[in-house]
């Protein structure tokens, strides 16, 4: 069977099903990988030598020898003794790795991009796409930095970024704009002096009806170029800065006398409260546009609250804050510090109102506080949801009901074991909005779905509301729901295929999800997904060095302090962890503290852990998030109880 060679990311390589094999040390990973960005030329062992060592020691060439010799047995542990190698062989004074063009990962996408060139959007997105997932990090990740592998870096980098802009066009020529702005808003931050990358964000934007931001990206993308890097920003970027103008100018002409008639139709009565409904509704709408409208309406939307707040009118603070009903996938807020605030203008509203609050009032008030108290919500957070259904279902309102079950949903993570709670909410939330036009709620119950179907080990079920998910998507410009089933992918890979594959499609979703908005999905989830594919995989953890952890570093740190083999250390962070907050990494997060404890033969612990999980039994550990497992929860249940009988 064919061997797999990567070097986009770590330098690793796998046998024909996927599972990693053995490279020893980082000397060794160093030729190999020498050896793949020579592309199957001869490389001599006194160049080896000079490119593996800054300064050679006594002794080099021997070693270098040896190197090769443990690579070729791990490459071919089949090969006979004394017969030739087929894949690491000798050539004169030196050697080459003779691989299939398809074998390493670099050969194929460099492949990949120079054949798509010419090609018809459709090719093209599917050709990068595919590609640019099979980057697992930076490229030669794991070596030092002596000038070849520098070189090999910038090269290989500039043509992945070449890629993400070409996918990006690509996008936009399929008429999914959306999407494409998804992407291309955390490039051009990651990038920012790549002027194509400004230039299709800014048609994107333009494609997707949103002239004035894309205006905005074009201008700045213009001062960045100017300030930071002294350039005069390109003809194709100034040409459309002009074409932007002109469609601004005619536009505004249109608005203007929109408004002119409006404000006329009003008598002159818009004042400050009609304002500040208005300006609800266009955060509804800019949230789900893409990672820019996501921030921007958060931020804005507390604004608009507290400047209701100021006039005194809790009738217009109640439709401040209830008007937003944006619907909400990820039980972790991005901002807790906004979202507490949120809820405390939304009890305090509550108050205010009393017994003059209507039943649409006090049922938007409520699910409000249920979805912006997620992962923090205890008592008050699951009443104040099954209130606002309850109302909800007696008013029959589709879409009230539709934001009451979004704040259930975010309340459903009190304990283990409640996927199939969560599915029938979904389950319920898609037949709701498929029959109301309710777009962005029927994408959110299939992704409730995926998540519950994934935590189910349906993966038939899983799949079907993933592609689901991404059509309804598509077809409404709701790009961020391709961030979620991304991480679904990867899950679904670790849950059923080997490690390389898993790394791959973790890398992929991590760079989608980078820029994408959504902080309180982001921190440290990459790294925490890895961890659990390590315990999945029956795998000793190696700690990521440098690795952002996020709100989760809690719970690993136990495993962190055992990887460096300080059991004293991991007993006291074990003994410090806290009990997991109520959202969807509750399960994966009880599971890394029950691995701790039974490293460390921790009883009390154990028996904590044992009984937190258990009504999960049926469950995968960790996969009602959509995002990561660490395997049957049942598997670390038996673990668990085996260290008890024995202690």
């Amino acid at each position: 069977m064919q061997v797999g060679f990567g070097v986009l990311g770590p330098v690793a390589a796998w046998d024909g099903e996927g599972r990693a094999l053995a490279l020893k040390g980082a000397r060794h990973r160093s030729v190999l990988a020498r050896l793949i960005a020579a592309r199957g030329r001869t490389v001599s062992v006194d160049r080896l030598v000079e490119d593996v060592w800054e300064v050679p020691p006594e002794g080099a060439v021997g070693a270098v020898r040896t190197f090769v010799a443990a690579l070729r047995r791990a490459i071919e542990p089949d090969r006979a003794p004394r017969s030739p190698a087929r894949v690491l062989v000798t050539d004169g004074r030196g050697y080459a790795l003779r691989a299939a063009p398809d074998a390493v990962d670099a050969w194929r996408f460099e492949a990949a991009v120079a054949g798509s060139a010419g090609a018809a959007p459709r090719a093209v997105f599917d050709a990068l796409d595919a590609a640019l997932g099979w980057w697992r990090g930076g490229a030669y990740a794991d070596l030092d930095e002596r000038p070849w592998v520098l070189a090999e870096r910038r090269r290989l980098e500039e043509l992945r970024l070449d890629a993400v802009e070409r996918r990006a066009g690509a996008l936009v020529a399929l008429g999914r704009p959306g999407e494409a702005v998804a992407g291309l808003d955390g490039h051009v931050r990651a990038h920012p002096w790549r002027e194509e990358a400004w230039r299709l964000l800014a048609v994107a934007l333009q494609r997707g009806g949103r002239q004035a931001e894309a205006l905005a990206v074009v201008r700045r993308g213009g001062a960045v170029l100017r300030d930071q890097l002294g350039l005069d920003p390109g003809a194709r970027l100034r040409d459309l800065e002009l074409e932007l103008l002109r469609g601004e100018e005619a536009g505004r002409d249109r608005h203007e006398t929109v408004w002119v008639r409006a404000a006329a139709s009003l008598g002159g009565s818009a004042g400050a409260g009609a304002v500040l409904d208005s300006t609800v509704g266009l955060l509804r709408t800019l949230a789900v546009t893409g990672p820019g409208g996501l921030e921007a309406a958060g931020a804005q939307r507390l604004e608009a609250i507290e400047a209701a707040e100021e006039l005194g009118d809790p009738a217009l603070t109640a439709r401040v804050i209830g008007a937003y009903d944006v619907p909400a996938v990820w039980t972790r807020s991005d901002d807790p510090a906004r979202a507490a605030r949120i809820v405390a203008a939304a009890e305090r509203t509550l108050a205010a109102l009393g017994d003059s609050a209507s039943a649409v009032t006090r049922a938007r008030l409520l699910a409000a506080v249920a979805v912006e108290s997620r992962g923090t919500g205890g008592a008050r957070a699951r009443a104040a949801a099954l209130e606002a259904e309850r109302i909800a279902r007696g008013l029959g309102d589709p879409a009230l009901l539709a934001f009451a079950l979004n704040g259930v949903f975010m309340q459903s993570c009190h304990r283990a074991g409640l996927a199939p709670e969560r599915d029938a909410i979904g389950a319920e939330l898609v037949d709701l909005a498929g029959r109301n036009d309710l777009a962005s709620y029927e994408v959110l119950g299939r992704l409730v779905r995926m998540q519950a179907r994934g935590a189910l080990g349906d993966f038939a079920g899983a799949d079907e509301h993933a592609a689901a998910a991404e059509a309804l998507a598509d077809r409404h410009e709701r790009p961020l729901a391709r961030v979620f089933t991304s991480w679904y992918a990867a899950m679904r890979a670790t849950a059923l295929g080997g490690r390389a594959e898993a790394e791959r499609a973790y890398g992929f979703a991590a760079e989608r999800l980078a820029g994408a908005g959504m902080p309180g999905v982001e921190r440290g989830l990459e790294p925490l997904a890895l961890l659990c594919a390590n315990i999945h995989y029956g795998e000793p953890f190696e700690a990521v060095h440098g690795a952002d952890w996020g709100p989760y570093r809690p719970w690993v740190e136990p495993l962190l302090a055992l990887a460096r083999d300080d059991r004293d250390g991991a007993a006291a962070a074990l003994a410090r962890t806290p009990e997991p907050p109520p959202d969807l990494m509750f399960e994966a997060l009880w599971t890394l503290t029950a691995r701790a404890g039974i490293a460390l033969r921790d009883r009390s612990v154990l028996e904590r852990a044992l009984a937190a999980l258990t009504p999960a039994a049926a469950e995968l550990a960790g996969a009602g998030s959509g995002m990561l497992t660490a395997g049957p929860v049942a598997r670390h249940l038996a673990d668990m109880g085996a260290v008890i009988s024995a202690t």
